[in-house]
């Protein structure tokens, strides 16, 4: 009797088709199953990622680095939009300090500057002519004082007596400066007309000028 031109595959034939068979149905399994839920966390990295395939709430914190995430894409932490505010009121209201500065008049109610009759010099304000009347250096001290201010010191003094317009008067001036106190009294220094200092005693009245802040 004539066989057939008809073999079975062999063992082998047929199990590489199986496998071969199996191979694709995985892939396509895989590529048509596979999403977001089905990733074991930490079995594969960001940079194997498409846009939009995982949900926020699948990644585990600390496992993206700044490099993977669109900074565009953030929206403003609003602890930085207070600070931004808060710099920018610091700002304005240093401006507006500084112009109502420029333009003040008084402080706390006190005007700013030195009153007619007196110089600015050195900070303060110095009465431009001398006492009418000779008096000792304690009423003289006395009524500076009344007035917020007090007797020139004699350095400053010797100095504001070179400024055009400014006359010492005849014999000489008080000064704030007390010399040789002892038990039996003290001398005062004095500026005479000339700009030469000298010591007097109280019961030689002098005239004299006050010095007051540029507060008044």
């Amino acid at each position: 009797m004539k066989r057939s031109g008809w073999r079975w595959p062999s063992p082998a034939l047929v199990v590489a088709c199986l496998a071969l068979f199996v191979a694709l149905g995985g892939t396509v399994l895989a590529a048509t199953k596979i999403n977001g839920r089905a990733i074991k966390v930490k079995s594969l990295p960001g940079n194997r990622l498409e846009v939009g395939s995982l949900p926020g709430n699948r990644v585990v914190p600390g496992s993206l680095t700044g490099g993977q995430v669109d900074a565009s894409t953030l929206a403003q932490v609003p602890e930085a939009a207070h600070a931004t505010t808060a710099d920018e009121a610091r700002h304005a209201k240093t401006a507006i300090a500084a112009d109502h500065a420029a333009d003040a008049t008084t402080i706390n109610g006190r005007g700013v500057g030195c009153a007619e009759g007196r110089r600015e010099f050195a900070g303060a304000c110095w009465d431009l002519v001398a006492s009418a009347s000779a008096v000792s250096p304690q009423e003289a001290a006395t009524s500076c004082a009344a007035r917020g201010g007090e007797l020139p010191s004699p350095l400053a003094f010797q100095i504001f007596a070179k400024q055009p317009g400014i006359e010492i008067g005849i014999p000489g001036e008080w000064t704030v400066e007390v010399s040789a106190p002892n038990e039996a009294g003290y001398g005062v220094v004095t500026l005479t007309h000339d700009g030469i200092f000298s010591t007097r005693f109280a019961a030689e009245p002098r005239r004299f000028r006050c010095v007051t802040p540029l507060l008044h």
